[in-house]
């Protein structure tokens, strides 16, 4: 799930034309045209699917310079206007293309009947490579408005199993899962707790350091074997490789983080950051509203930055930013604190801002959101939640 994540790059570059050969322009916009129907074609998983796209894209690439020719005598600027114009609404369309076929991405992470769906995009995307763009366009909000209305039935039919016990107080110490009543509602809460006088908390992460672009990635299990931890749970926002406007970042993640091992990850790129972020030291956690507030101390046993901020000194203090993402119900990842007493844990079926409610009502004193939709997992002895997708770095408890 994206919300602050490393800056997309699925917006095609703007184009602007001198005054060269036709046949220039025939080649970029052509080349333009194919490479991102191909593209996005790929990423539709489904081998009959790709062909006929790729099919499809050379019949509008043809067709499309048979056009061309025929304004070999029109005048130059008349020319560069309407190809400038043509690939414009390539741009316009093919990112929500992207966009939309990546929300179907997170909800196959909480729903497997999205045959219908699927089936819409690949309609779309038939109108997308005959030009058709206002008739995509108007398919393709139809589809993101189809995906939003899934999520909000899945969210309303969500029951709390009648097996699980209903208690507002966070377990003190190993794994829990209880039906916690918040002023604002009753959530199912899967969390792990642990004592940071016998527990390490540290981060792991897949690359030994800084990485843009085809990162490692592992599952939560192997991040939790590798270091023989009790407990984990997945980290901070990242670039899926399974989005395609992931490709030239996959795997990758652009915030502050300190590893196991004492390295700093995006370093430089934060310096003014005001991304807040959790330092885990010997006995205790210490949060900070933003990264540039923390130097690059190595003497803590891991940082990771994050948001947003859920819960400061045993107050509230995010609500809502307008977000989407953030607005709408999910299974949320985060990591809190009492005093030296450390959390991880999932809040089912909630927005972000509902989690800080939640975590109040369970007397946590600083919590912080983590990545969730298709990241979302939580080890305790076994998977509790997940598995999700592998990450490339995860906060895990280790005893010392």
């Amino acid at each position: 799930m994206k919300v602050q994540l490393p800056k997309r790059t699925n917006v095609i570059p703007q184009y602007k034309f001198p005054k060269v050969s036709l046949g220039i322009y025939i080649f970029t916009v052509a080349t333009i045209i194919g490479l991102s129907f191909f593209s996005l074609s790929i990423f539709l998983g489904k081998n009959k699917m790709l062909d006929a796209q790729r099919m499809q894209t050379e019949v509008e690439i043809n067709r499309l310079m048979a056009e061309l020719q025929k304004i070999r005598s029109e005048d130059q600027l008349v020319r560069n206007d309407t190809l400038e114009a043509e690939i414009k609404n390539i741009e316009k369309v093919y990112e929500q293309a992207v966009i939309t076929y990546e929300e179907l991405i997170d909800l196959r992470s909480v729903t497997r009947d999205t045959v219908k769906l699927e089936e819409s995009l690949a309609d779309s995307l038939h109108e997308l490579s005959k030009r058709n763009w206002s008739t995509a366009a108007a398919m393709l909000t139809t589809l993101s408005k189809d995906i939003i209305s899934v999520r909000q039935k899945l969210a309303a039919s969500f029951v709390i199993p009648a097996n699980v016990p209903e208690s507002n107080v966070a377990p003190g110490t190993g794994f829990s899962r209880q039906s916690v009543k918040a002023e604002i509602g009753t959530y199912l809460v899967d969390i792990v707790a642990a004592d940071m006088g016998s527990t390490k908390v540290i981060v792991d992460t897949a690359s030994e350091n800084t990485c843009t672009s085809d990162c490692p990635a592992l599952s939560l299990a192997e991040y939790v074997s590798r270091n023989g931890a009790f407990a984990g749970i997945n980290g901070s926002y990242f670039c899926p490789a399974d989005y395609p406007s992931c490709a030239d970042k996959k795997n990758s993640f652009d915030t502050l983080l300190m590893n196991k091992n004492k390295v700093y990850f995006n370093s430089d790129n934060n310096v003014y950051s005001t991304v807040p972020a959790v330092i885990f030291l010997s006995g205790s956690m210490r949060f900070v509203g933003r990264s540039l507030d923390w130097g690059r101390d190595t003497s803590p046993d891991s940082m990771i930055a994050m948001q947003p901020l859920l819960m400061s000194g045993g107050n509230i203090v995010f609500g809502g930013d307008g977000d989407p993402k953030k607005g709408s119900k999910g299974n949320r990842s985060f990591v809190g604190n009492k005093g030296t007493t450390a959390y991880i844990g999932v809040v089912h079926s909630a927005t972000v801002a509902e989690v800080a409610h939640v975590l109040k009502a369970m007397g946590l004193e600083n919590a912080l959101n983590l990545d969730n939709g298709g990241s979302t997992a939580l080890w305790s002895g076994g998977y509790k939640v997940g598995p999700g997708r592998n990450i490339p770095n995860a906060i895990l408890f280790v005893r010392k």
